[in-house]
């Protein structure tokens, strides 16, 4: 998909189309504040190869972002580059007039952004979005580059491109707009594409159809990528080498094959023991990477992770280990992996004695469940103008009949793609909604039915623990009043015994007490995190619903806050519910999982049995679609006819759901019997793993002869 224009002959192909594309050599940033100068990259080389996938990780604040933005030369106010070149076909861009780079931007090399939603203009559609590239840089006309606006957004695989070009960015889903920033990005065609966290705010399933948009694309246009990213399972499955970045500077680079098994660098391995995976031991604590990354303003002595590193000796906090090159890479080791015992972890966890949440069926009996949801229906009217008592024309179907039981003590999660309805369901849960039918019972009592004050009582028993904490706390408050707060509000003990109960949160969730007085923007998102589990602690629940909390956390500081929700769990009985898209992490903690599609429960049952044995078609394409840390290690149920099929497509309206079986629009397996009725509940292997599914993808345990699916009838 070549442009049809040109950009001017700035960017002569000096080289061979299979040499270097990009050469970075001692590449130095620094951004001056008022009173400091941070550098945030310093000294980091590498190259990238036409064709090839490239991907620099690390910890937030490392600099990967900041090496993406200072090739492109779109650096903020008060950064520039200070020494180093970055050569594109062998021309440096850092001396470029910057009226030339410009025309450099978008032709010859383009960089997609995290969020796409704050990356694309809202005032302007998406085709006069998309047009303006190809205007600009291949001298288009209007009508022209409209037609291949369309084409372009048909190429990456949205619906109805013609009509698209008159939609705005707002009216679009998540999916939709990360693909309109790939078609524009790549509009001219580039050489390199620079992609920055391009599926972290995305589903897993969304996540895998980004990830093979991006491959297809730089294949189609034979461009070189770098994805920058702090999600490993991104770099085990889609690049061909990894660079790994630690305070400013490449510590390691190596190809993909060599992740799991020989990474040198002590940090490049603490990374990867970090991340949970649909293999990780259940029964043991995650590997944490202890302290935090250094202050880039403070120049220090020796390797900058010495001081987390439980291998450091007294050169390496004298002296900055040089790269060295080795027979597939480099890394900036004085003592690196391979040269120490094979038995010395370069991470020392945490014991763990028991699994969180004795599984049901080790118990003595079928224990009463703490909570019971039966039929339960939520729904939100669309309103169609004013005034508002006309009433709507529909609604939105965010939980349909959901039947469920959570019992004390366990873990529950729920998983699903985001719009299916799952937070909703943990509103509902801690009743901080009223459903619109069915019955919600906790510790035996209907709590759709209780009294004003009956709730602000109930409150105490269960609470929610959101996913942004930073937009939870008032900004306005320093912690300590936004930990004293749920005390205040139910009238609970003196001022003094507050304080006093807010210095126990805070060290019992493993912070300072100090940290009390600071505000919620000074402190980091794993500080912030740990204060919301504080705060959902501090009324000692017995439940705690737990909305996506770990997410946009990096991989270390996600361990940490894992492990303490474990450790928390055991010290005072609590009962979890976890909602999650992230399925490495739901198999680490769940005890037991409930699948979501829509606003249905589609499957239920024991982690370990589900993950094994997936009965409907969106379980096991969802685990086929979940990126794993190690290469070449399939989801666990790989080995299931159908599990390798990632789910296609986006999740159509909750306002208009698919009748019958919700799903078969989008099952690879579905029939005529699909869309005219909706399967119900079916035992598969024991009694507690249940699916809905006509067509499942292994036999139920309710009927003796093996259910067919239709590639078998």
């Amino acid at each position: 998909m070549e442009p049809t224009g040109s950009a001017g002959p700035l960017l002569t192909d000096a080289r061979p189309a299979d040499h270097v594309l990009l050469d970075v050599r001692g590449l130095t940033t620094e951004i001056a504040y008022r009173n400091r100068v941070i550098r945030a990259v310093q000294d980091v080389s590498f190259t990238i190869q036409a064709g090839e996938t490239a991907c620099l990780v690390g910890e937030s604040g490392s600099g990967k972002s900041m090496t993406g933005l200072s090739i492109m030369r779109l650096l903020p106010h008060r950064g520039g580059i200070v020494s180093g070149s970055v050569r594109l076909r062998g021309t440096d861009l850092t001396q470029l007039p910057l009226q030339q780079m410009r025309r450099v931007r978008g032709a010859q090399v383009a960089i997609i952004f995290q969020d796409p939603m704050s990356s694309l203009n809202p005032t302007m559609t998406i085709g006069r979005q998309l047009a303006e590239p190809l205007e600009e840089h291949n001298g288009m006309s209007r009508k022209a580059a409209l037609a291949r606006a369309a084409e372009l957004l048909d190429g990456v695989g949205i619906p109805r491109p013609a009509e698209r070009l008159a939609s705005y960015p707002h009216q679009l889903s998540g999916g939709q707009r990360q693909r309109v920033a790939i078609a524009m990005a790549t509009a001219c065609g580039p050489k390199l594409l620079i992609a920055d966290e391009p599926t972290t705010a995305l589903d897993v399933t969304i996540q895998h159809q980004i990830l093979s948009l991006l491959q297809e694309m730089k294949e189609r246009l034979a461009m070189g990528l770098l994805l920058v990213t702090h999600d490993m399972g991104v770099v085990a499955g889609w690049a061909d080498r990894v660079m790994v970045m630690y305070a400013g500077r490449l510590v390691e680079t190596a190809p993909t094959g060599r992740l799991s098994a020989g990474m040198r660098h002590p940090y490049s391995r603490a990374l990867l023991q970090a991340v949970p995976t649909l293999r990780t031991d259940r029964t043991a604590a995650l590997r944490t990477i202890p302290g935090s990354p250094p202050d880039l303003a403070v120049a220090g002595r020796g390797c900058s992770f010495a001081p987390r590193c439980e291998q450091a000796r007294d050169a390496c906090r004298e002296q900055s280990p040089p790269l060295t090159a080795a027979s597939d890479g480099t890394y900036a080791c004085f003592f690196p992996v391979s040269a120490v015992a094979a038995d010395k972890p370069a991470v020392t966890p945490a014991a763990v004695t028991d699994p969180v949440g004795q599984d049901l069926q080790d118990r003595g009996g079928q224990p009463a469940p703490l909570l019971s949801l039966r039929q339960v229906v939520r729904e939100y009217p669309v309103r169609q103008g004013l005034p508002r008592w006309r009433g709507s024309a529909a609604s939105v179907k965010a939980v349909s009949q959901v039947t469920l039981d959570v019992y004390d003590g366990e873990t529950f999660a729920i998983v699903g793609e985001s719009g299916c309805g799952k937070s909703t369901l943990g509103r509902l849960m801690t009743g901080a909604e009223r459903p619109d039918g069915g019955q919600v019972d906790f510790d035996g009592v209907d709590i759709t039915r209780l009294t004003s004050g009956q709730r602000r009582s109930h409150a105490r028993r269960a609470q929610l623990m959101f996913q942004d904490p930073y937009a939870s706390l008032d900004p306005r408050m320093r912690i300590v009043t936004s930990l004293r707060e749920p005390f205040v509000a139910q009238r609970l003990g003196s001022r003094s015994e507050q304080e006093q109960f807010v210095r126990s949160l805070l060290l019992d969730t493993g912070l300072s007490p100090d940290i009390g007085s600071r505000y919620p923007y000074e402190l980091s998102g794993g500080q912030r995190q740990r204060v919301g589990l504080g705060r959902a602690l501090a009324l000692r629940p017995r439940l705690v619903v737990a909305d996506e909390p770990v997410s946009a956390l990096d991989v270390s500081v996600q361990a940490q806050v894992l492990n303490l929700m474990r450790r928390l769990q055991r010290e005072h009985g609590l009962t979890y519910v976890f909602i999650s898209h992230d399925l490495a992490v739901v198999r680490y903690i769940a005890d037991r999982v409930g699948v979501m599609y829509l606003g249905r429960i589609v499957e239920l049952g024991p982690a370990d049995e589900v993950y094994r044995s997936p009965a409907h078609p969106y379980t096991a394409g969802l685990l086929s679609s979940a990126s794993s840390a190690e290469p070449g290690a399939a989801g666990s149920g790989s080995h299931t006819p159908g599990a390798d099929a990632p789910v296609r497509g986006e999740l159509p309206s909750p306002v208009d759901p698919p009748s019958g079986c919700r799903f078969h629009t989008r099952c690879g397996f579905a029939q005529p019997l699909c869309a005219e009725q909706t399967p119900v509940m079916r035992a598969f292997g024991s009694s507690r793993h249940t699916a809905a599914c006509h067509f499942p993808l292994i036999p139920s345990s309710e009927v003796r002869a093996p259910t067919k699916r239709p590639a078998d009838a």
